[in-house]
């Protein structure tokens, strides 16, 4: 019987220079909230998200290491990898480092200049693109980088692209994987991106709902900082 999981593949901690939770935080919210993995992809640093994968299995959740690098031409994300590559180097061979590494190049918030997003002409090749970034204001975005995929042939995900606990599952990709839940890894996952074996989930929530979430991630986090300024005095 296959697994069928719930990962946000683009989440940020607050080792990203624009994130603001800790890894312990998000993953108990990540939990909370159903998931089944989070990928921290902090911004050109891996040291958080591979904690994250460590301490995965203490809140229930399948590790997958990861990391946004910074190329010449735009962000591209990295999931599964252990090794964050080298920034600032080509689009394409940023997205060789990947698969050496034994990752998934996938692109995130494509076209959108103004986060970093690679242009079309530049992506020749890949092994996904994030189709759905819940970062949306008219949703025209994804649905070009979602007509783009499904012309090329890219395999689709959907992230959060969260900064907050609040944002963290706001949009996710559901991932077909062939073993059972508890005998999935990290290369699984990889492996289940690459092959297609996905389908996309997000929305915009209803704002009484969206308000239910935001003070129920607020208390969570006021909770947590308690906790941890008290052991601190311990």
């Amino acid at each position: 019987m296959t697994a069928r999981l719930r990962i946000d593949p683009h989440v940020h901690s607050e080792e990203s220079y624009d994130g603001n939770e800790p890894v312990e935080l998000i993953l108990e919210h990540a939990a909370d909230i159903g998931l089944d993995g989070v990928v921290i992809t902090d911004h050109d640093e891996i040291d958080a998200s591979l904690r994250a994968a460590e301490r995965a299995s203490d809140h229930g959740l399948i590790g997958v290491p990861g990391v946004e690098v910074s190329t010449s031409h735009g962000h591209l994300l990295a999931i599964g990898v252990e090794e964050k590559p080298p920034k600032r180097q080509p689009f394409a061979e940023t997205v060789e480092r990947v698969r050496e590494l034994g990752g998934a190049a996938v692109v995130p918030h494509p076209f959108q200049r103004t986060r970093h997003g690679v242009k079309k002409k530049r992506i020749v090749d890949c092994d996904g693109v994030e189709v759905y970034n819940a970062w949306l204001f008219t949703g025209y975005r994804n649905r070009r980088a979602r007509s783009f995929a499904y012309r090329r042939g890219y395999p689709r995900l959907g992230g959060s692209d969260a900064h907050s606990i609040t944002t963290v599952g706001r949009a996710y990709t559901e991932i077909d994987v062939g073993e059972e839940r508890g005998d999935v890894t990290a290369d699984d996952v990889v492996t289940a991106i690459k092959n297609g074996d996905t389908s996309i989930h997000g929305r915009r929530a209803p704002i009484t709902r969206s308000a239910y979430h935001y003070l129920k991630a607020s208390v969570r986090k006021t909770a947590w900082a308690v906790r941890a300024t008290a052991t601190r005095f311990l």
